[in-house]
C-alpha cells in the first residue's frame, strides 16, 4: 500500500531533523515523537515513505557525510570526523566504513583519484579535465522554501519539479526562485540511490502540508560557482570543485547540504539547460 499524504510530511519532518545534525545522537523513539507516531508503527511508516529501515539511513546519511569529510578535509583527523558523523566511537567508525566502502578510512583518504583500479578513482580520472570556474565567497541568507524529496540523479527530478510547479500554481505562490539540494555525492553513490530535494522559496508559512513541506535551508559563508551546461554535465561540475577546488581553497566543508540556486532549471527547460550558481557552505579551519 502506497503511504499517504499525511505519513509522507510527517517522514519528511524526521529527515529534515536528522539532516540538521547528523552527528547527534538520533534514538528511534525521539524521531518517532517527531513523526507523532508510535515507535513500532514509525519503523513500519519510515520504511514505506523512505524504502529502508530509519538505522539504515541514518548510518547511510553518516557514512556518506565521512567519506566526503575524509576526502576533502585533510586537516581532521579519523577521530574527528567519526565524531562528526555521529559515532561513538573510531572502532565502530571503522568497522561501519570498512563495511560499506571495502577499505578502512585511513585508506580511504590516500585513494589515489587518478588510479584506475578504483571505481571512485575512474569517476575523478574523468572530471580531472574540466576546467575549475571562478569562485565568489557570500554570506548568504537562510532560504524558506516549500520542497518535494526525491531518490536518484536522473530525468526523473523532472516529475518533482512539475508536481512543485501545480503546487504553486494552485496555491499562487511565485514559481521562479528554485534551489536544489545536493545531499549525495555521485562519485561512490549509486545514482539511483542519491537523495535530492527540489526547493521553492516561500513567504508565509504552508498550511497545509502533504507531498509538499517546508524547511529552511541554512544561511551563511558559501562559495558560490556560476555553471552553465547541459543535462548530464552538472554532477561531474559539481565534483570537479569538490575534489579540485575545496582541497586547496583554505577552506572546509560544512555539514548542511550543498545547494543549486537556478536561474534555468534543466528538469523545466524543453532544452535541458541550465545556468545555476552552486552554493557550498564553507568555514574557515579552526
Amino acid at each position: 500500500m502506497l503511504p499517504t499524504s499525511q505519513q509522507v510530511s510527517r517522514i519528511n519532518d524526521v529527515l529534515y531533523f536528522i539532516h540538521q545534525d547528523i552527528s547527534k545522537e538520533l534514538l528511534a523513539r525521539d524521531l518517532a515523537n517527531i513523526a507523532a507516531y508510535s515507535e513500532q508503527h514509525f519503523h513500519r511508516v519510515f520504511k514505506a515513505v523512505v524504502g529502508e529501515s530509519v538505522h539504515h539511513y541514518i548510518r547511510r546519511t553518516r557514512l556518506e557525510f565521512a567519506a566526503n569529510q575524509l576526502m576533502f578535509d585533510g586537516s581532521a583527523t579519523v577521530l574527528d570526523v567519526a565524531t562528526k558523523a555521529g559515532f561513538s566511537s573510531v572502532s565502530s567508525f571503522s568497522r561501519a566504513f570498512k563495511a560499506t566502502f571495502n577499505c578502512a578510512p585511513g585508506q580511504w583518504r590516500n585513494l589515489d583519484r587518478q588510479d584506475s583500479n578504483s571505481e571512485v578513482a575512474a569517476y575523478y580520472q574523468k572530471i580531472s579535465h574540466i576546467e575549475l570556474p571562478a569562485c565568489e565567497l557570500r554570506e548568504l541568507p537562510p532560504r524558506h522554501v516549500a520542497y518535494i524529496r526525491h531518490q536518484g540523479y536522473d530525468r526523473s527530478i523532472s516529475n518533482a519539479w512539475q508536481t512543485l510547479k501545480a503546487w504553486a500554481a494552485m496555491n499562487n505562490v511565485d514559481f521562479s526562485q528554485q534551489f536544489g539540494l545536493h545531499h549525495s555525492n555521485p562519485a561512490w553513490v549509486a545514482l539511483d540511490k542519491c537523495r535530492y530535494v527540489a526547493c521553492l522559496a516561500v513567504e508565509s508559512p504552508i498550511t497545509r502540508r502533504g507531498i509538499v513541506n517546508a524547511m529552511t535551508i541554512p544561511g551563511g559563508l558559501h562559495a558560490v560557482f556560476k555553471l552553465r551546461g547541459r543535462y548530464g554535465e552538472l554532477l561531474p561540475q559539481l565534483s570537479n570543485i569538490l575534489a579540485n577546488w575545496l582541497p586547496t581553497s583554505g577552506f572546509k566543508m560544512q555539514s548542511t547540504p550543498a545547494y543549486v540556486h537556478y536561474q534555468k532549471n534543466q528538469f523545466l527547460a524543453p532544452d535541458e539547460r541550465y545556468e545555476l550558481e552552486f552554493c557550498l557552505p564553507i568555514s574557515l579551519f579552526n
